[in-house]
This record gives structure tokens, sequence and C-alpha cells, in this order.
């Protein structure tokens, strides 16, 4: 009947949804096959079996009865009348004005479009490898008839599999990636294919639910375009960044582009970063993601049946595959496959202060003198170009900024560090000689080229500028060499990486773009200005690993590795990079800001949703500019702003020019007593591929209601945190999970603390069954709530994390019902490199019950704190400090 297949036991829905007839059950493994058809496979061929329809329809009629949610775009690179629509053999059905979506397609694939057939399928000792083959091209030039899949079988749960041109090398992206183990015994998933039209299937060995399924739309692999559909199997998915968007994606018709570009913060475009990875939470709580490692530019379309199209310009189709089959599991998979995310500097978790307008030394010192007088925390003074020499890298203003290098001594002597930004575009202005980084790169030949093999020449502040090429290994020394000469004059503790996506402020080059087919594709993705050069440099550019077309989404990452390296050689000490494009991978080397944000409360309230997906992607060290960048803030969002910032994993204040200086709140001081929390959970991060700031979901996955929860977030485990993000609101509504939480607030007493009005508070451990409360939140309180079961360190907050880390340290236990609770705290100097990987750090293991509470050195490696943790008579209060002394 097409309902459904029982297979060994087992009930499975038919892997040809959206598409007609079903092609093909799964057959389990050792399984005789006692209906297959005769041919290339042979009976019995490893999880493979073709009924009577597979393939019989592309000679008969058009298959056209498909659900409107099930349709598969037909014409995606531009609208097409009914006549052009049927040439293709596609079917046109037009929306009518009350259909259910704009974006639903109206010229669509038949269930019989060709597609290409599985050919010498083959076991290999860890997974398969087949030949694909077409016999009827595409609408798209240079169809690629002949490709190789190759599916590996990598860990238990991580499934790898790629299709190529077995004839011709063509682009990759160079990132090193894990290799599969050997043989595993033991799989979170299990692989169908379907032979004619080819499909691939991937399940949950537990559940038999269907987590991939290519065979709902015909698979395309031209030079320029390469399209694979599948279905989903839950409408909640997220990821696919960098986009200004709610947590959630919206699957009805929705186009998400991927392809850098300079471009502040706005709905429905694509901005700073490519993040080609989405996750899945399914009925019932299990998870799963998938990867495409691809860096040209593309579209993926969702659409509400539910199901997924890639749609990449370029290179090859490299997917993994991540079964979890927790949402936490499935983020530690991905960060396996890209690497986990570099530690930072201690100081780096403070609190930083930006202005585009210092405009001198004297005003750079008084921001700080301000802070000062003020009694706020700062740790980290920035500028932005102003310190520049006609704003050209490497050189500052010797009128304003004539004692630049003493300025940056003195903040080194208060406790503070200092950070200048970095634009990646060489001023080519200027006699030859002038300017040793355009002079010393022209002779090492680190620039991008034109068409002609010279230079090429964009337009970014300095002028005319030339572009730094970071695939290039030259390119990486000339850097250091820079970074290297300026820091011997100016010695700054960071780097901050700005306008590298690159941007560019004519299209392509001052001397235009060649007319080929790199500039003019067959398929342009739906990036903003229409065009691949719009806000960038030319595509048909060449660098050394390949052309701008193929590499331009990784230029920010490629720079962050150089910064990052150049900061190890040159400073010794832990780096400090802050980049604002990115691409997967970015977080082993830097951390990211969002960007040119607006003083807007829609803004403030998207900020989450950014910082949350940002740790998703393994870039935990990330931040929105508080109280917004662009256009003028009031009092209040600025204070709001300020509570939520506190709780950035990367807290920066940054504003344009003219913009009022706005209180800022003793949300700071709660953020600096912190610290040492924060620092735990980046550690694990860094050791363990754990985020740091994180959904709700990620903790709760099997509650529905988290996966809707995007205004509120939690850092770690064990702390929930609920801003206000609206004008005017004195009260704010959260979402308490199952679970006992406390409010943190209420067991706090320093006087750098703000404190809550006893007429205010809520219940300090309101018993939550999964349920929204209504808090109060009056315009000096943000609300903070500790889980129950978790122990968190914390430590008496000062000016700068150099005077706080010399304080004493507390602990707050959350005792469960049961009374039990549980933490750690991560401890080394804060700077040194490699401290976990040495073994230079101490780590303190806490147990807490009714009656006692206990510290255990987990490892101690001359550590400066010396733990007092005495025993307690009776029971311990539900949520209790006990304090640390330091040693003498």
């Amino acid at each position: 009947s097409g309902a459904r297949y029982e297979v060994g036991g087992r009930l499975l829905p038919p892997p040809g949804m959206g598409r007609g007839p079903p092609l093909l059950f799964p057959v389990l493994p050792g399984m005789r096959c006692p209906c297959c058809l005769p041919g290339a496979l042979g009976a019995g061929a490893p999880g493979i079996v073709r009924t009577a329809t597979a393939g019989a329809a592309a000679s008969g009629p058009l298959q056209c009865d498909i659900s409107p949610d099930g349709r598969f775009d037909c014409a995606p690179e531009k609208l097409l009348s009914r006549a052009e629509c049927e040439a293709r053999g596609c079917c046109y059905v037009p929306v009518s004005p009350r259909g259910p979506a704009t974006g639903q397609p109206w010229c669509f694939f038949p269930a019989s479009y060709p597609s290409y057939k599985v050919e010498n399928l083959s076991a290999t000792e860890t997974g398969y490898t087949a030949s694909l083959t077409r016999t009827v091209p595409t609408f798209f030039p240079e169809d690629i008839m002949v490709l190789r899949l190759d599916v590996v079988f990598e860990t238990d749960g991580r499934l790898h599999f790629t299709l190529r041109d077995p004839a011709n090398k063509r682009y990759e992206v160079p990132l090193e990636t894990p290799k599969a183990r050997g043989q595993i015994t033991s799989k979170l998933y299990s692989v169908q294919f379907s032979a004619d039209p080819f499909g691939l299937m991937v399940f949950r060995e537990s559940s038999g639910q269907v987590l991939l399924n290519t065979t709902v739309a015909p698979l395309f692999f031209a030079d320029q375009f390469l399209q694979i559909s599948t279905s989903l199997p839950s409408h909640f998915i997220s990821g696919l960044g960098e986009h200004l968007t709610s947590l959630a994606l919206n699957v009805n018709w929705t186009k998400v582009t991927l392809w850098n570009r300079d471009m502040a913060p706005t709905p429905y475009v694509n901005l700073y970063g490519s993040h080609p990875f989405y996750l899945v939470v399914e009925d019932g709580g299990l998870a799963h993601g998938v990867f495409l490692l691809n860096s040209n530019a593309m579209d993926v379309v969702l659409q509400p049946s539910p199901a997924l199209t890639w749609r990449t310009t370029g290179g090859i189709l490299d997917f993994y595959v991540f079964l979890g089959p927790d949402p936490k599991s499935v983020v530690r998979q991905y960060l396996d496959v890209i690497g986990y995310p570099f530690m930072p500097p201690y100081w780096g978790l403070g609190f930083h202060l930006c202005r585009w307008g210092y405009s001198s030394t004297a005003a750079t010192r008084q921001a700080v003198k301000n802070m000062t007088a003020a009694q706020f925390p700062l740790d980290v003074q920035w500028n932005d170009l102003d310190y520049t020499d006609a704003k050209r890298d490497f050189t500052f203003n010797k009128n304003n900024f004539k004692d630049y290098p003493d300025m940056v001594r003195e903040f080194h002597q208060s406790g503070r560090r200092y950070v200048m930004i970095v634009d990646p575009a060489i001023s080519s202005l200027g006699p030859p000689g002038s300017y040793k980084p355009y002079d010393d790169g022209l002779k090492r030949g680190v620039f991008i080229r034109n068409a002609t093999g010279k230079p090429l020449v964009g337009k970014v502040w300095p002028g005319p500028t030339v572009f730094p090429d970071f695939t290039n290994p030259e390119t990486h020394r000339w850097w250091h060499d820079m970074v290297k000469e300026f820091h011997d004059q100016v010695p700054f503790d960071g780097m901050w990486i700005d306008m590298n996506e690159p941007s560019n402020f004519v299209a392509g080059s001052l001397d235009g773009c060649p007319n080929n087919k790199l500039e003019n594709p067959p398929y342009v993705p739906g990036v903003l200005g229409g065009s691949l050069r719009a806000g960038t440099i030319c595509a048909s550019s060449q660098q050394y690993l390949s052309s701008h077309y193929n590499l331009h989404s990784l230029y920010g990452l490629t720079e962050a590795i150089a910064s990052h390296d150049a900061l190890v050689r040159v400073r010794g000490k832990r780096p400090f990079v802050i980049s604002r494009s990115t691409f997967a991978g970015h977080g082993r080397f830097a951390g990211h800001w969002t960007g040119d944000v607006r003083s807007s409360w829609e803004q403030l309230y998207y900020s989450i949703p950014e910082v949350l997906l940002f740790n998703l992607y393994g870039v935990p060290l990330v931040g929105a500019d508080v109280c917004g960048f662009l256009g003028d803030t009031s009092e209040e969002l600025c204070v709001r702003w300020t509570q939520l910032g506190a709780f950035y994993p990367f807290m920066r204040n940054h504003n344009d020019h003219g913009n009022k200086t706005p209180p800022l709140s003793k949300a700071l001081f709660l953020r600096y007593s912190l610290l040492p929390y924060l620092y735990t959970l980046f550690h694990k991060a860094h050791s363990a591929g754990e985020t740091v700031a994180r959904p709700l979901f990620l903790e709760f996955p099997a509650d529905p209601n988290t996966l809707s929860v995007d205004r509120q977030f939690m850092w770690g485990a064990g702390l929930l945190i609920t801003p206000v993000l609206e004008a005017g609101k004195t009260k704010v509504s959260s979402y308490f999970p199952i679970e006992t939480w406390y409010n943190l607030m209420l067991t706090l007493v320093w006087s750098h603390l703000p404190s809550i009005p006893k007429c205010a508070a809520p219940p300090s451990h309101p018993s939550s069954k999964g349920q929204w409360v209504l808090l109060p939140a009056p315009l000096d309180t943000i609300n903070v709530h500790v889980r129950a079961g978790h122990i968190l360190p914390l430590q008496e907050a000062g000016f700068t994390t150099t005077e706080s880390r010399k304080k004493g340290m507390t602990l707050v236990v959350a005792l469960t019902v049961a009374g039990l609770a549980r933490g750690d705290l991560f401890w080394d100097d804060g700077e040194s490199l490699l401290t976990f990987e040495k073994g230079d750090y101490t780590q303190i293991l806490f147990l807490a019950t009714n009656v006692s509470l206990v510290g255990e050195m987990g490892r101690d490696a001359k550590s400066d704190i010396c733990p007092v943790l005495e025993g307690v008579d009776g029971a311990l209060p539900l949520a209790r400090t006990r304090e640390f002394s330091r040693a003498s």
C-alpha cells in the first residue's frame, strides 16, 4: 500500500515521502532479499532493495500530485513561465493568492524527475563506496555525469559521507578533520540506499526514526550548482548562521543565504559569518545535527513538510551527521570535527570599553578615569581607527596619539589591558618606501591578485587598498612581522580584527571585475546586492589555495588564525582575538562580536539567540555591543542592555560617534563575582567541547516548552538568566523547567552587588514543575536563578580581574530536594599557554549534602588557593555561601 513496511519486526515509514511511491525499503544486515529486481546491484546488495516502481515512471506521465508543502523548487535561479517550466520536465501549479505561503514553488519536480542511479556499491572496512551515474543532463551547465559516493562510519555517533567528481580534482575546504577510528561495532545509526533514483537514508538505530532522506528530490551536481534535499523528522531546527533570527528557524519556506558580508544585522540577509550546521530536536527530546563542509556561496531552503534543501555553487558535497543522542552530545560531536574552542585569558572575561571617537590619548585616558571615578570595573580599554595615522594598519597618529605607547603602559600599571582595531586591508596609496606593510607585502607577494596577476586594489577606510591572502603561508610570516614590529612600539594585549569578510567600499575592485563564469555563475544565491562581488572583492581574484569564489567565506577565519599565531609568538601568552567574520572552526582561534547592532529593544532581544547560536557553533567567546552601536540609546535601554551584557560570555560596550554616556549598571559587579564560575565553563568548553551560554533546550530537551525559549538562557548547567527586553517593564515572565530554582541575589551580601528590595523579591526557591512565572524586575535588577544540585564558585568583585583574583572566594550551594549538590572550580594563572595540557592548574571538586560540604583537589599544581571547607553542623541551608581564603 505504500503506507509503511515491516522489516525484521520493525515498522518503518516509507522513505519516498514527497515523491510518489516508495523506491526502497531497508534491509537489515544478513537478511535475504526475496523480492529484489535483478540489475547492476543484484539481489542481496547491502542495504538496498528496489521496488518495481523504481525508475519506471521516467518515461510515463508526470507525477505532479504532490502535497504543496512537499514540493521542491524546479526553478531555483529565476521565475519561469508554464512553458519554460514544463520544458524542464517539471510540474507547474500556480499557488492561489490565498495559498499557504508566498515561498511555495509554482514550478516543482515531479516524482519521476531523472537523477543519478547507484552502480558498483561495495562495502569497505569503514563503510560503503559506490559510483553514481546520470544519463539525462539537468538544466544547469557542465553537469558532472559520474560521481563517487563514500560513506564512512567514523565513530558510533558520527557518520561522514561525500559526493565527489572521481575524474577531476575539485576545491575542498582546507579544514583538518578527524578520520575514522577503524571498525565500529555498535553504532547509533544505520544507513540505507535507493538505487534508482539515488538516495541515502540515515536512521536512528534505537527507534528507526528517519533522520536524513535524500530521496525526496533529485540530486544535482554541476560544476557551479550542487543541490541535495532531505526530509526533516521535526519542525524544530536551529543553526545555519549567521543571521538575525530567533533561535528556532522558521520552516515555512525560509531561504537562508551563507556568504560572508559586511552588513549591520538586518533580518533576512546574509551577514558576517557562515556556519553550515544545523541541529534538530526530535519528538521526545532526542537530537541530531548535520554539517556541510563547503565554503562556497549557498542557499539553504526550509519548507514545512518539513524538509531542507542545500544549494551551493561549488566544491563538493561533504556531509557529517551527528547522532547525539541529546543536543549537548550533538554539539560536542560537531566540535570533534571542527575543533574545540581556545581558552581565553582570564582578563578577557572582564568588562571591555571602546568607542569610535576617542580622538586622542587624552580622550582615551579620560574614559578610563571616568570609569574609575564612578567606581565601575574595567579590565580592557580599546581604540577604534582613531589611533591610526590616516587609518592605516600598524601606525599611530603622532599628533593626537603621540604618547600612545606610554598610555598603554599606564593601563598595564593599573592592572588593565589594551586592545586596538586592525583591519585586513592595507593602504596602497603613497610613494614607494613610505609605508612598510605595503612595501614589504608587495615584495613578498602576500596580496590577493586580480585576473592580470597584479594585486587587486579595492577601497576601504584608508582609500585604495590591497588585501592580504591569509591562505598563503608567507602572508602569515609577513603578518607576524608586522604585528611584532608594532608590538615593539606599542605593547598591546589583543587584536580586534574587523572588516574581514573582506569588506570593500566598491564592488569587486577599483578596476572592476572580468566577465567570466566565476563573476557570473549560473546560480547566484540570495546574497545582499545580488552579486557575489557586492560589498567585497572580485570572486575571480586569485589566492594561494584557490579562487576567491571558493575561499571568500574563509577570509575572516584565515586572518584569525594568522593573528592568533602571531600573538602567541610575539607575546608568549594566551592570545586574545575578536573577529567580525567567521566560519566553521573559528572558535579554535578567536572570539566574535555580533557587529554593528542598532541601539533598539528589538536588537537587544536578537542578541540572545545570536550568542546562543555561536555557542552551538563552537565560538563561546561572543557578545553584542552593549547599549548598541548604531544610533543613540536611552538610559533605560542601556541599563537593561548592560544587565544582559553582564551575562554575555564576552562583554564590551562600544558606541558610535556622539552617543550619550548612560549609567552603567551594578550588574557589572555581579559579573565579576561570577567570573570563577564563568572561567570554569570556558575550561570545559576548551577541554570537553561544552557550551558556555546555552539555550534551555540543551539542558532540558525532553521539555518541549524549552524549544521556543530564546528570551532566557543559561550559563552552563547551573545558572538561569532572565533579562528584561521591553521598554517600561518592571516585571518579566520566566520559564522554569522541572527543577528547584533559587534566586541567586538573595544568597549574596557583598556591598558591590545590587540588592533586591524584600517587598519585590520572588520566593528564593520556587519549586518548578515546568511553568511560567511572572517575576519582579525593577530597573536595577536582572533575575538570575541557581539550579538545584549545583555549587557555584564565586569571588568578591574588584575593579579589575587583576584585583579580584587576589580576593577571597565563596561557594553558593543549591541543594536538591534530596539534599545534594555538586560543582567544581578550574584555576590557573589566567594567561599562560597550554596550562591544562601541561597540567599547570588546580581543579577542585565540590560535594555537598544536608550535613556536610567537601572539597577535593582533582588536581593541584602549586595553586595559590587554599580551600577552607569545614564540615557543617546540622543541615546546610538550601542556598548557602561558604568562603575560601587565599594562601598567604
